[in-house]
């Protein structure tokens, strides 16, 4: 962007990145030059479709602790020089103030749009797969096993799920969103990731309406079907919500506070699972110990009565 001092990261021909700074006063060819204030070190590295600029800079005292800053991907490097980027609206709205001191940033309407669709993208995928997925398997697990509960823990089960694919899914259309805006930036096993688990809870969702009667013959595959898929998902789910967080970068309490509703759901299911255990232990106990109903032979073997 003309008139600004620029850090610029590219790959050279043998694959290594370089940083190389440019005092860009008009949009003809680029010429690597010293800026109005000192740099005394620079560095990049290339992963994932991304650049990461690392820099050491001496801000003059007479500029305050604020600083005006603008960011930008370009469209090619030609010859070792970086081409002009493109001029879309995105790339005009991408400027802000950045205070150096508590690294708080002011951007401007593009900056600041994008920042909050990807803060809404976590907050509804944190929310579906890696929240309500599992509660909705815990009510199917452990509250079945209780025969007052039925069927009202089925109809809990299919409303947290049904609820969790929702949400899930403006999750992901967000996602799409931003990846469409954000050409040159992919976040690949992320991405992969939440394809993944976007197209295996729609096939879960299926299951609703699979759902052979209890008695019938197909049912016990139907579980087989139903509970992998249904741990498949969590286990997904889960790993990706941290690989959301580490891209968000968020502070550090939304982080800890996701980690404390994991492990709160964890211990619950660990105490529920002891619990039911001990219930089918003792429901079987007293199952093989129930007197029988008949009659003794003359050797003191009981005989069934007669119908």
């Amino acid at each position: 962007m003309k008139g600004s001092q620029a850090l610029i990261g590219f790959k050279n021909p043998d694959g290594s990145v370089i940083v190389k700074t440019y005092n860009i006063a008009s949009y003809a060819a680029l010429v690597e030059s010293k800026l109005s204030f000192e740099v005394k070190e620079k560095s990049g590295e290339f992963s994932d479709g991304v650049f990461k600029i690392f820099a050491t800079v001496v801000v003059p005292e007479m500029n305050g602790t604020a600083v005006n800053q603008v960011w930008q991907v370009g469209a090619s490097v030609t010859g070792g020089v970086p081409d002009k980027h493109d001029f879309q609206p995105a790339n005009l709205k991408s400027k802000g103030s950045l205070d150096l001191v508590s690294g708080q940033s002011s951007a401007a309407a593009g900056g600041g749009d994008r920042h909050r669709k990807k803060n809404i993208h976590g907050v509804l995928n944190a929310v579906s797969w890696g929240i309500l997925f599992p509660v909705g398997i815990i009510i199917a697990r452990y509250m079945s096993t209780f025969p007052s509960a039925d069927p009202a823990w089925f109809y809990l089960h299919v409303f947290c799920q049904v609820s969790a694919y929702a949400v899930g899914v403006a999750g992901w259309g967000t996602g799409l969103k931003l990846g469409s805006q954000s050409k040159g930036v992919k976040y690949s096993s992320h991405r992969n990731i939440g394809i993944t688990l976007f197209v295996l809870a729609t096939v879960q969702i299926f299951a609703l309406f699979l759902r052979p009667e209890k008695d019938h013959k197909y049912r016990f595959h139907w579980r087989i079907y139903h509970h992998g898929l249904g741990y498949a998902i969590v286990i997904l789910s889960i790993i990706n919500v941290f690989k959301g967080l580490d891209i968000l970068d968020p502070e550090e309490k939304w982080k800890r506070a996701y980690i404390g509703v994991i492990v709160a759901l964890g211990v619950i299911a660990v105490i529920l699972e002891a619990m039911t255990w001990i219930m089918v232990s003792k429901r079987k106990s007293r199952s093989s110990t129930k007197p029988y109903n008949g009659e003794h032979n003359g050797d003191g073997r009981q005989q069934p009565l007669s119908q």
